[in-house]
């Protein structure tokens, strides 16, 4: 069970206990408001952040200070949820139950985390913010190299036309190339007393040490009170919103946007979690077994659901002349569960995957957090074992009722070729 501590008005301090594993993990978190104007910053920030501070100067003297650790590991990135963009700083060393000579590696990683986030160097080293804002550029510019994710990405931006959550996680090129070291130096003294963070740790270690040490390093700056950005669901447009584009592929890429129509917080959440795994969220699933396996439409064909933002998306690789026949067929299975056609095995099997899965994470320190930080940023916060019983308990019925609400509302194809589709919409 998560133990969470009030460090101030801006940092919380949550601590899950887990002795299983031989290793601690820890997780800081910076949530801003998803924003076109500081999605660029916030995507390239953590990544110059991390190549020095005054702990440690540089690369070499940070992977100096890991190896010292005992070979612990530190990374940075940026992470979207719903309309949350957030800052992330993660590292992982040997538990301090195994260490020689009752060394305290978790202390040592997180003074270092600690310091990469909050004790930068007075201005960034012009090497490396050049070398981080051109690796930015080229993620940016790669999201179309991978046809699976960016058909999916692209079903996304045009569900959300209109809505924050079009703002793309890693920024936009043309202002990414605009952003001066001076520029970011000066964005990160803004934000950094001024935003919501979270710190994680998962493993085992002396929590009351760790919560002094953070105390006493946040005393030496001066915070402005902030909460966790909140998100809306998508809303309905009028009509289904067709995309067809044309690259040179020889497999079709076909991803469908429905809407959910239910909030992260409503009770029916567990049902809708249900009702999409029977949908399309495994092998057990009705898309699997039917448009894969039985009608061979698709090379892969699921669904994904976005709770924070009320919205599905089903993805299926297809031959491009199967088209209309494999969008036919995933909104007759949609239907089909909408009529009560779902069978127990379906239901059980779609329950066990769901329970295995939240098991999965005692063996995974960075999903065990991923999971419970997720659930506060959309405003849940159930516990592990409450997710569970949740699950467990539900009917066809509830099923049924969630997933009833759910409505089509973008259909997104990549084509290589005008006779597969027709004409660009």
């Amino acid at each position: 069970m998560i133990k969470s501590v009030s460090i101030n008005d801006n940092i919380t301090l949550n601590y899950i206990p887990m002795t299983k594993l031989k290793t601690t993990t820890i997780g800081i978190y910076i949530a801003r408001k998803l924003d076109r104007e500081e999605a660029s910053k916030n995507a390239l920030l953590p990544h110059v952040l991390k190549s020095g501070c005054k702990m440690c100067k540089n690369r070499e003297e940070i992977a100096h200070f890991l190896e010292n650790l005992y070979g612990a590991k530190m990374s940075a990135g940026i992470s979207k949820k719903g309309d949350t963009h957030i800052l992330c700083f993660e590292g992982e060393t040997i538990s301090d139950r195994f260490a020689p000579n009752g060394e305290k590696l978790t202390l040592g990683l997180l003074k270092l985390l600690l310091s990469v986030i909050f004790d930068t160097k007075d201005e960034f080293d012009s090497g490396d913010f050049l070398a981080e804002r051109n690796n930015s550029i080229t993620k940016i510019e790669s999201v179309i190299n991978d046809k699976r994710i960016y058909a999916n990405y692209r079903c996304q931006e045009e569900m959300a036309k209109g809505d924050i959550f079009s703002v793309p996680r890693l920024g936009y090129k043309e202002d990414m190339k605009n952003i001066t070291k001076e520029e970011l130096h000066s964005y990160y003294k803004d934000i950094i007393t001024s935003s919501h963070i979270d710190i994680y740790l998962c493993g085992d270690t002396d929590i009351e040490e760790i919560e002094r040490e953070i105390k006493g390093f946040a005393k030496k700056f001066s915070f402005k009170m902030a909460e966790i950005p909140k998100s809306n669901i998508l809303s309905p447009k009028d009509g289904v919103n067709v995309v067809c584009e044309r690259f040179n592929v020889t497999q079709g890429k076909l991803s469908m946007g429905f809407l959910t129509h239910t909030k992260a917080t409503d009770n029916t959440i567990p049902a809708l979690v249900l009702a999409n795994t029977i949908f399309g969220g495994g092998a057990q699933s009705k898309l699997f077994n039917n448009v894969r396996e039985k009608l061979s439409l698709a090379y892969y064909a699921g669904s994904v659901l976005n709770r924070a933002k009320g919205f599905l998306t089903v993805n299926a690789g297809i031959e491009t002349a199967n088209f209309e026949k494999t969008r036919a067929e995933i909104l007759f299975q949609l239907e089909e569960m909408k009529q009560g056609n779902i069978s127990e095995n379906e239901i059980e099997s779609s329950k066990n995957f769901i329970i295995n899965s939240l098991n999965g994470y005692d063996d995974d320190q960075y999903e065990m957090i991923s999971y419970y930080h997720n659930e506060k940023i959309i405003g849940s916060c159930m516990e592990i074992e409450e997710y569970k019983n949740s699950i467990l308990k539900l009917t066809k019925e509830d099923i049924v009722d969630a997933i009833s609400k759910v409505t089509l509302d973008t259909v997104y194809f990549i084509t290589g070729t005008e006779e597969a589709y027709g004409k660009d919409n």
